[in-house]
């Protein structure tokens, strides 16, 4: 069912922000640091453990787990670029030189990596 990929997602976001959390104390900041990526994380290894023992996951749980990730990763992806841009306002202008730079940086690689990567038949 469904539920029992939202549950696992939610299990693995719990566990992960409980890590991500002693992690920022261990470090001396108060917030979570990679709550997310231990999520993700556990979520790999889960699922990888279920694979060796010859039990992958449910089609109907993955179906949840797509569900849930795909409106998950947009809402996190555009809420830490505005975190990130509310940040570099309050810092001042090298934090948003350097954004620009790196961003027009990988822009300008789009064309070199494309062509490093392009077929043989082409």
């Amino acid at each position: 069912m469904e539920i029992y990929g939202l549950g696992l997602v939610a299990f693995s976001m719990f566990l992960g922000s409980f890590i991500g959390r002693i992690v920022g104390q261990l470090v001396g900041i108060g917030g979570d640091i990679g709550g997310v990526g231990f999520a993700m994380l556990f979520m790999i290894l889960y699922t990888n453990f279920l694979d060796k023992k010859g039990k992958p996951i449910a089609e109907k749980t993955g179906k949840g787990i797509l569900l849930l990730s795909s409106l998950y990763i947009p809402i996190v992806v555009a809420m830490s670029s505005i975190q990130n841009m509310a940040t570099a306002f309050e810092q001042g202008a090298v934090a948003i030189v350097a954004g620009v730079l790196a961003t027009l940086g990988g822009l300008l690689l789009v064309p070199v990596m494309s062509k490093l990567g392009g077929s043989k038949e082409e």
